[in-house]
């Protein structure tokens, strides 16, 4: 294993990793890409056997306090009302994510101007717009033109079948006059690329075996190291260090036999995702910078930004083959995510179309669609339940606040003995508000789509899929840690790519905007060589 120097150093190779990594080769320095996970294979993954749904709940599943895996990490969420969860891999969190890929809207960047809250981006919509449009290229999304929601724009595939339950909702929302639209799935229809398309396995949370879903390690890395991107596993990085200029100069990892050591670079850029990179900076504390690097703000983990989610389940009485089909990805609705002060909070939600557990999800526990009955009456009960039902999501927007955080724990460490991150979390009273709202009209939407019977249910513990804010964005080195185009304010020569440089966090899922600024930053770069370290 070579240690020489690198132009590029990355930390992260999941979903901004892999896109910054592919773009970034272009600038013509040697690119290297640290990760502590391993790379994974298709033939491992759970939808390889019937016992996928067990293997969901332990090896693959979200929690990596549930996992324990060797590449992952504990995470202290004792003070947190949402538990974080992500995968550590070539890939990261894409290998066991749902794909559901909606952008954020444009008045989501001018948070401040429109409603008083929050703050405004440095960077508008129009900005991201083509880094938005080549993502969805290499990603393979799949959607239908002309959602009255955004502006217009053209998914590369065509959209996902709605599936029995799809329908049945889209009836509900249309016999309300409620705005619905088959969602921008990343997740391809057709032959793609070499990939294969979706042949509705129904088990996208626990990995593809197929390849339809678009994880990085079968997306933009395969490209990446075809033009000559490095990628080296095991790897954890430990800290970033500084030269005697205050300049980062690479960093010190364990590598996977618990061997500590040092890989010198250029420049060093963070894809740690909203928990992991704020840890790395706390971490790498010198006399410079003795609470942190790039901290002078004094925000590195602060402002932590989850999206509080509520579920809505209807039971029916025709089987909806709920199942069989991507998971989260038949469509959403944005009829209540503009800002309506009658309301009695502030921003928005988003609706989201989610299918039916698999059969031994919903004879443990019958998900969100309410318990299965134990005894005699179980096969009866679950009769009922299984395959004929279908819910709607409510994912809140969630707007920054200092108070929620990610701090070093001072007990708990990792293998290594590098501190874990300790997370702490309240659901705001907007947030509760919004959910409340969120339920209500979900309601309403299910008993218009003909449900017989209607499971409401709290806002969900484990949902902390969407890490963001925590290395804010912004053109003031005292209200936020990197400016508009991802370079730290405290160090010139080092960059964020992830979820944690959000402003703010929309009401949709964030992976198609974080990856569009991950080439954002790229092309920034690019484009600026020559004044990078001005």
């Amino acid at each position: 294993m070579s240690h020489e120097p690198v132009g590029v150093l990355i930390i992260g190779a999941g979903a901004s990793g892999g896109a910054f990594a592919w773009s970034i080769e272009d600038l013509g320095m040697s690119v290297l890409c640290l990760e502590q996970g391993p790379w994974v294979k298709q033939s491992d993954l759970p939808t390889n056997g019937m016992d996928w749904e067990a293997r969901g709940l332990g090896q693959y599943a979200p929690d990596p306090n549930v996992r324990q895996l060797p590449a992952d990490y504990p995470v202290n969420s004792s003070e947190s009302a949402i538990t974080p969860v992500m995968y550590n891999a070539v890939g990261g969190s894409t290998i066991l994510w749902a794909a559901h890929f909606p952008r954020l809207r444009p008045r989501d960047f001018t948070v401040r101007t429109d409603d008083g809250v929050a703050a405004d981006w440095p960077i508008r919509y129009e900005t991201l717009e083509p880094f938005f449009a080549r993502n969805d290229q290499m990603m393979g999304v799949s959607g239908l033109a002309g959602d009255p929601a955004y502006p217009y724009h053209e998914p590369p595939l065509p959209p996902l079948p709605l599936g029995r339950g799809g329908n049945r909702i889209a009836r509900g929302f249309e016999s309300l006059g409620w705005h619905w639209w088959p969602s921008d799935s990343a997740i391809i229809s057709r032959a793609y690329e070499g990939r294969e398309p979706c042949i509705n396995l129904g088990a996208c949370v626990s990995g593809c075996t197929q390849g339809a879903k678009a994880s990085t390690d079968i997306t933009y890395w395969p490209v990446a190291q075809r033009k000559g991107v490095q990628i080296r596993t095991g790897c954890r990085v430990q800290q970033i260090t500084l030269d005697e200029d205050g300049l980062a100069d690479g960093v010190l990892y364990f590598d996977e036999d618990g061997a500590l050591q040092e890989q010198k670079a250029e420049i060093v850029v963070v894809a740690c995702n909203g928990i992991g990179t704020p840890r790395l900076l706390l971490n790498s504390r010198s006399d410079r910078f003795p609470d942190g690097l790039a901290n002078s703000s004094g925000l590195v983990g602060k402002n932590l930004m989850f999206h509080p989610v509520g579920h809505v389940a209807g039971i029916f009485d025709e089987p909806l083959d709920g199942r069989a089909g991507p998971d989260g990805c038949a469509l959403w609705s944005h009829e209540f995510m503009p800002s309506d002060p009658s309301r009695g909070f502030v921003r928005g939600y988003q609706f989201q179309i989610g299918r039916s557990d698999g059969p031994a999800s919903t004879a443990l526990v019958g998900g969100a669609q309410g318990p299965v009955a134990w005894g005699k009456e179980h096969h009866a009960s679950f009769a009922r339940i299984f395959n004929h039902t279908a819910s709607i999501g409510i994912m809140a927007e969630d707007l920054p606040e200092e108070t929620n955080s990610v701090t070093l724990d001072p007990e708990l460490t990792d293998s290594n003995g590098i501190p874990a991150p300790k997370i702490t979390y309240t659901v705001s009273e907007n947030s509760r508000k919004m959910l409340a709202h969120g339920l209500e009209k979900a309601e309403q939407v299910i008993r218009a789509a003909g449900a017989s019977d209607v499971v409401v249910g709290p806002h969900v513990r484990v949902a902390g899929w969407h890490l963001l804010g925590t290395a804010r964005m912004g053109t003031d080195p005292q209200t936020s840690v990197v400016n508009e185009w991802g370079r730290a304010h405290d160090v010139k020569n080092l960059f964020v790519i992830d979820g944690s440089v959000f402003v703010t966090a929309g009401a949709v899922n964030p992976t198609s905007t974080i990856q569009a600024i991950a080439l954002y930053v790229a092309d920034s770069m690019k484009r600026n060589v020559e004044r990078l370290l001005d």
